[in-house]
């Protein structure tokens, strides 16, 4: 399944693109506006 999560790189989208990943196997595409709650690394 495929997903388009906004906020990706936010506390709670980046848990989400986790979680639909890892543990569900599923394709994600995640869209951000990279302002300065915005973190990459996680």
């Amino acid at each position: 399944m495929k997903f388009m999560v906004t906020g990706g790189a936010g506390f709670i989208g980046s848990a989400v693109c986790r979680l639909l990943v890892r543990e569900q196997g599923w394709q994600v595409c995640n869209v951000d506006k990279l302002t300065y709650a915005a973190d990459l690394y996680h």
